[in-house]
């Protein structure tokens, strides 16, 4: 799958990351602190529920003590067994405070234990209003007390409790918050389903405007075409605005190019002319460094003009097509040499490029075989495989002959301005500069070794493409 058409990947740096991590941790602390005061409040509804159903016991004996004759009474309207059976865990207390001392009277079920009082533990309240609280109770067990004190006089002050164990109230608020929290982990995995939707919807724009930017790239294309959201029209608007500066800037380069060319050649050619009539040392300089001066300007003139061809938007040309072309030309050029040429190439093999340019370096280093070769090229194209999908497919091409080969020294002037290495052969002799500079042009590279038959190895690694689709 192309780079371009691979859905938004999460990694760090990337902004489907950021956008689902600012999500999802502003999720997380916006549910922990709704689950907090949902628990909260939770405990707090819980804990008054519980202490109205106490208090129910509460008003009960304190209106058994307010209308006894007794000093300690037994309350008579208080009829729940839960409170006769032996550490049942609701109990009752009523408390006399005479003065010299605590006097208490309580329900079977503490089993002659008795309760502690609020009012020690530090724990106040209004007068004639329920206290409520926990407190350690008998067999160290958590209780949940409330009291009212009940004043009949000054020798019948009383404190009536009623309690009863906080296991059953902690166990139905363990339940809920149990609930809660798992309420709250499906939300917050709802919403991080959700985000990743909304982020995949919401940046798909921006995948379609990299496979849009793509097709440029690889000549499928002139322009970003389609509808965008408004907040991207801008920026495609300004891309294609940059595209079409791009062309023009390109058709001026080749114009100016054109007309250098055209300026120049004429006064070589009349230097040229004339010093070709005379055969005195001045003319012979002259002569030497016109031709100098023609190659020089055919170099640099050639290095603009390719220059300005690959700054435009690439095409893409196939390969085999060229290369076989190219084979039977060289052949019939050749055909004194009676030269074998072998060519290997695999099917749908493409170049991103100019078609021209694809025949200028591979004409160049054909040509230069054969020129060298005593009976035999051979050209092979191979295809690297790129290391992860994301990388840039690029494609090697090797040629080889069977001639002299070229000295591991001289290789290194491949490349330099205006070098010629094959001296002894017609032409301008800056073939390979040529070639080297193109490839380096295109992002690939330009190679000499040895070959195995025995003559010169020029390898050449460029840029692959996919094949574009049909017209139709």
């Amino acid at each position: 799958m192309d780079a371009a058409r691979r859905p938004p990947e999460y990694t760090p740096g990337s902004l489907a990351f950021r956008l689902v991590l600012s999500a999802m941790a502003i999720t997380v602390v916006v549910l922990l602190v709704v689950g907090f005061v949902l628990a909260s409040l939770y405990r707090s509804s819980a804990e008054r529920a519980f202490d109205r159903q106490l208090d129910i016991y509460l008003k009960i004996i304190v209106a058994d003590v307010a209308n006894a004759s007794e000093r300690l009474p037994e309350p008579e309207a208080l009829a729940d067994p839960l409170f006769a059976f032996p550490n049942s865990g609701w109990y009752w207390q009523i408390a006399l405070n005479s003065g010299e001392k605590l006097e208490r009277r309580t329900s079977r079920s503490l089993v002659g234990a008795s309760l502690p009082l609020l009012a020690e533990q530090g724990i106040r309240g209004r007068p004639g209003l329920m206290r409520q609280g926990y407190a350690t109770g008998p067999g160290g067990v958590a209780l949940r007390i409330v009291e009212r004190d009940v004043d009949l006089g000054a020798d019948a002050r009383y404190v009536v409790s009623v309690a009863a164990v906080a296991s059953d109230l902690e166990a139905e608020i363990s339940a809920f918050n149990f609930s809660l929290a798992a309420t709250l982990v499906v939300l917050a995995c709802a919403f991080l389903l959700v985000v990743i939707v909304q982020v995949r919807f919401g940046l798909k724009p921006l995948t379609r405007i990299s496979e849009a930017l793509s097709d440029v790239r690889s000549g499928k294309a002139e322009r970003l075409e389609g509808t965008y959201p408004i907040e991207i029209v801008p920026l495609v608007r300004e891309v294609n605005a940059l595209i079409d500066a791009n062309h023009e800037i390109v058709e001026r380069a080749r114009t100016h190019v054109g007309n250098l060319a055209h300026a120049l050649k004429t006064p070589l050619s009349v230097l040229m002319n004339e010093a070709g009539t005379r055969d005195d040392p001045l003319a012979v300089r002259v002569r030497d460094q016109a031709g100098v001066m023609r190659d020089q300007v055919a170099h640099h003139l050639e290095r603009a003009r390719m220059a300005a061809r690959i700054s435009v938007v690439a095409s893409v040309c196939e390969v085999t097509p060229v290369i076989t072309s190219l084979a039977r030309t060289m052949e019939k050029i050749h055909r004194t040499k009676d030269l074998a040429i072998d060519v290997r190439i695999p099917e749908d093999v493409h170049f991103r490029g100019e078609q021209q340019d694809l025949e200028e370096m591979f004409g160049n280093l054909i040509d230069n075989a054969c020129k060298w070769a005593s009976s035999r090229v051979e050209v092979e194209v191979l295809v690297e495989r790129p290391r992860t999908p994301g990388d840039r497919v690029y494609f090697h091409v090797s040629i080889d002959d069977d001639g002299p080969g070229l000295d591991p020294a001289r290789r290194v002037d491949v490349g330099r301005r205006g070098r010629r290495l094959d001296e002894s052969k017609p032409g301008s002799g800056l073939g390979l500069s040529i070639v080297h500079e193109l490839a380096l042009l295109y992002g690939g590279r330009f190679e000499l070794s040895s070959a195995p038959i025995g003559g010169l190895r020029t390898e050449l690694v460029l840029p692959a493409a996919a094949a574009p689709p049909p017209t139709t």
